[in-house]
């Protein structure tokens, strides 16, 4: 059965807010099983414009990754990104493992 991923790329404007998102965002994670696969680290852009924070989240399917972000608990975390950073989420049906 084909998987959810979540693609986000961001640049972050002010840490602050930024870090109060990512600390908000874990109890929506835990409940809509979502596996983060990558969490900034190296990168580089081998074509297009990079972005300085980079994550990948796995779900079970393309529909439970689509109601975490659409879920309550998401949306108030999002509430701090909002103005503390800009950016791209994607939401991609793939296989993984």
């Amino acid at each position: 059965m084909p998987k959810g991923y979540i693609i986000v790329r961001v640049d972050v404007s002010d840490p602050e807010a930024y870090a109060r998102y990512a600390a908000a965002t874990p109890e929506a994670m835990k409940k809509y099983g979502a596996k983060p696969l990558v969490r900034g680290g190296r990168f580089e852009a081998l074509e297009g414009t990079a972005r300085s924070r980079n994550v990948v989240m796995e779900f079970e399917s393309y529909d439970q990754a689509k109601a975490y972000y659409n879920s309550p608990e998401y949306q108030a975390a999002r509430q701090h990104r909002i103005g503390a950073a800009e950016g791209e989420f994607l939401l991609v049906e793939g296989f993984g493992d």
